[in-house]
């Protein structure tokens, strides 16, 4: 009689698309529900009797109010269940959402964006990290890429459909709308998104020995590390980007009525960037980030070069989005790489602060130098900067390398 083994067979855990596809409907709510105003500047200066610069500070209160909170809210709720904290955090942006669209007065309108910017500042906080909790190391970077695509999404469909609902139907209506949809979110993650098996510290409540002291998590100082290159290269974007509609019709000569069609298809470069970033990249998170830093990079020079010529300009216009489309979803695999599943959430808090100092710090920066050397001036910066995050890069990889 011939001796049987009765070890089972291996099966490798199906992909969470159902969960991770609840993520991403998460992701484009919460980023539609940050950009919106941009959209519908004209339409809420009118009606609340303030200018339309009052108007755009809204979304700076958002994002200021993102870098105050998000990493002391992460601490002290850092024993609380992620998947009850997710819905909960989409409840408070429906709030959010509906108290703007009731908004009496201008004040009213900021104090619900700071309630916004407390709870989108949260969901940032977790949502990477929560997208890596459901997937084994090696698909991270797809889980993320798919994670993302929600706000790659909001930014090419969210905002320009809540832009064009709000000038034919009112502002206060888009927010509306958005805050019904919400309430809708906060259903589909408590119906689709699975609960992830994770205590304060990382590890199964079954298996952690409460009796051993707390060693400090070694995986720290690659994280703030990776949190920096972050910020580096968020400043170097944004000093550019937000002055890219007067370089458009500037240096590269684009009409005015060819820009919001030119920013689309940059839009749509990007989504392929993050595809490649899901697919190609993202195994690789340590060697895509320096592919993607040094293209982005050589494209905005090449478009300093030659953006009086149109074609060139524009073929190295839209490498430079398809480039960069690729490296928010490649930071955020190399932080959850680089991180201990311990120190994941904390250090998803901490990549949210710092993305959004250089999203705010770019601006600031940006307009600096735009006063001081002019427009030219800014792409030259923007590519200094990132070399200065390829060398980052690759100190972190050095440092994980060390025993």
């Amino acid at each position: 009689m011939t001796a049987t083994s009765t070890t089972p067979a291996r099966v490798a855990p199906k992909f969470p698309w159902t969960g991770l596809i609840a993520l991403a409907a998460a992701t484009f709510l919460s980023v539609t529900s940050e950009m919106i105003p941009t959209g519908l500047l004209p339409d809420m200066s009118a009606s609340l009797g303030v200018s339309e610069a009052q108007i755009g500070l809204l979304v700076t209160v958002f994002a200021f109010t993102v870098v105050v909170t998000s990493t002391p809210l992460t601490a002290l709720t850092r024993r609380w269940p992620r998947h009850g904290l997710l819905i909960g955090i989409l409840v408070v942006l429906a709030v959010s959402n509906g108290l703007t669209a009731i908004a009496p007065s201008y004040e009213f309108v900021v104090g619900s964006r700071i309630l916004g910017g407390v709870a989108h500042g949260m969901f940032w906080s977790i949502v990477g990290a929560y997208a890596g909790h459901l997937v084994p190391k090696e698909q991270i970077g797809r889980a993320v890429s798919i994670t993302l695509g929600g706000g790659t999404l909001a930014f090419v469909l969210g905002v320009p459909l809540g832009t064009f609902a709000g000038h034919v139907f009112g502002w206060r209506l888009s927010f509306g709308l958005l805050a019904g949809l919400m309430v809708v979110g906060a259903l589909v993650i408590w119906r689709f998104l699975p609960a992830v098996q994770r205590d304060a510290d990382g590890a199964s409540p079954r298996r952690r020995d409460r009796s051993a002291p707390r060693v400090r998590d070694r995986s720290i100082p690659a994280v703030v590390m990776v949190c920096g290159i972050a910020a580096v290269t968020m400043v170097g974007h944004y000093a550019f980007y937000t002055f890219v509609v007067p370089f458009l019709t500037g240096p590269m000569g684009v009409p005015a009525g060819n820009v919001g069609a030119l920013l689309f298809v940059y839009g749509i470069a990007g989504a392929g960037g993050l595809l490649l970033a899901g697919s190609v990249l993202g195994p690789r998170p340590q060697l895509g980030l320096i592919v993607t830093l040094l293209v982005t990079g050589l494209s905005v020079a090449v478009l300093a070069l030659v953006a009086a010529q149109p074609v060139a300009a524009l073929v190295a216009f839209l490498l430079w989005g398809l480039a960069f489309g690729a490296l928010p979803p490649l930071l955020q695999t190399r932080l959850l790489h680089t991180s201990s599943p311990a120190f994941r959430d904390t250090a998803s808090a901490l990549y949210t602060t710092s993305f959004n100092i250089g999203i705010g710090g770019g601006a600031l920066v940006g307009s600096l130098i735009f006063d001081a050397g002019g427009l030219m001036v800014l792409p030259w910066c923007y590519v200094g900067l990132l070399l200065v995050s390829v060398v980052l890069v690759a100190i972190v990889g050095r440092m994980e390398r060390r025993p």
